[in-house]
């Protein structure tokens, strides 16, 4: 909404932004005659409690969030209207899926209420069968089932989404209307949401915008970054971006162009729901992937929303008989100070290397290159960081130097 990071924006959690006077992407459109408009989530993708939408509904309105067919219902009067104002519009429609509880494992009333509109079934519903098993975690039966109970609600998600896709089609501006599909977190498993891992940020982004927009083109060579929304979908509306983010625009990309800047990506994690504060920053390259967890000092226990299923209670239970498991789930918990990840040939971040010396050059460069990023983005995280390594660099050459004399002598 702001185009900066959580730590320069105040938006470091399930709250409002506490930077007062920041231009805001729904605000800046409005200024530009825009109509705006957003289903589901309305209280934390709001980014001032002040900020008034044309339109809004929430969770409740919604089917829980999980009806494809009220998500369609509300966007097609909302669209309609934009039409009939001859207005221009944006919509900012939040599934609730694939949130916990999954399908399956949810409310029955939230199928039954007469008072508010039902929860929908998935078009498609998985069994522990039909899903492949993510290698990160173990194929354990609870895993697997809670693995299809995710499928299930994801699959619902694609519902509304194709639904929403059907109004356009329906309304006639499909060929003028840009189309952005992304999520904001990896799934509900341990090692993927609120953390900094490839499965906690490498996320879907799909994005469909008639005759600019090459259809089943895929990049694979550039990075981007959520800060970057804001910059790209204001290029391409012909509005100027606010001074001072962080984001840059990436519409050559969506032009099948080249862009510099973008061989790596900083990502960050600060807040859980439940405002327990666990800060963690990385860097990641194609190849590999840098993580400082300031919060890990060996006693304190990590604790998010992924331990309240099935998966993590399974693992908990495997771990009196499998050892690996047993490391693995200790891992979660405590973590450590680094982490240092070849994800190119490791991309589930099983093997910890930040004590390897065969990547000592890549790991060096890699904090110089968080480093330099957190001092350019005023990081309160900094001090923190350079109290820690600084100083162990100096005892580690100190170290060196007092061997060489010790031979030299």
């Amino acid at each position: 909404m702001t185009g900066r990071y959580p730590h320069r924006s105040g938006g470091e959690g399930f709250h409002h932004l506490r930077q007062p006077d920041l231009p805001i992407f729904p605000e800046l459109l409005r200024q530009a005659s825009y109509r705006v408009g957003i289903l589901g989530k309305v209280t934390h993708s709001t980014p001032y409690s002040s900020f008034q939408w044309d339109m809004n509904h929430d969770m409740v309105e919604l089917g829980m969030g999980r009806n494809p067919k009220v998500y369609y219902q509300h966007a097609t009067t909302f669209i309609q209207d934009a039409k009939d104002r001859k207005q221009p519009f944006f919509l900012m429609a939040n599934s609730h899926d694939p949130h916990r509880p999954f399908y399956g494992n949810d409310k029955t009333e939230w199928y039954t209420d007469q008072q508010q509109p039902p929860a929908s079934v998935p078009s498609r519903v998985f069994s522990a069968d039909d899903v492949e098993m993510p290698s990160f975690l173990p194929d354990l039966p609870q895993v697997r089932l809670e693995i299809a109970e995710y499928y299930s609600s994801v699959r619902r998600c694609d519902d509304t989404l194709g639904k929403l896709l059907d109004i356009l089609e329906e309304m006639g501006v499909v060929d003028n209307t840009l189309v952005i599909f992304l999520s904001d977190n990896g799934m509900a498993f341990p090692f993927a949401k609120t953390n900094c891992y490839l499965h906690s940020t490498k996320t879907p982004w799909i994005m469909r915008w008639p005759e600019h927009i090459k259809p089943n083109s895929v990049d694979k060579d550039h990075f981007i970054s959520s800060i970057d929304l804001l910059p790209t979908v204001l290029e391409a509306t012909g509005l100027e971006s606010p001074p001072d983010i962080d984001g840059f625009s990436f519409l050559p990309l969506l032009c099948n162009q080249q862009q510099e800047r973008r061989d790596k990506v900083f990502t960050q994690f600060h807040q859980t729901a439940g405002r327990q504060n666990y800060p963690m920053r990385c860097v990641q390259t194609k190849q590999f992937g840098y993580i400082f967890n300031p919060w890990s000092n060996g006693q304190r226990i990590f604790k998010n929303e992924s331990q309240s299923g099935r998966t993590i209670n399974a693992m908990r239970q495997a771990s009196s008989e499998d050892q690996a498991i047993a490391n693995r789930v200790q891992f979660f918990l405590y973590r450590v100070p680094e982490e240092f990840y070849h994800f190119q040939n490791d991309p589930d971040a099983l093997h910890n290397l930040i004590d390897d010396p065969e990547h000592t050059e890549q790991i060096d460069n890699l904090r110089a290159d968080l480093e330099s990023w957190m001092q350019l983005t005023h990081d309160p995280a900094l001090e923190t960081f350079r109290n820690r390594y600084v100083r162990n660099a100096l005892e580690e050459f100190i170290n060196q130097t007092t061997i060489f004399l010790g031979n030299y002598e």
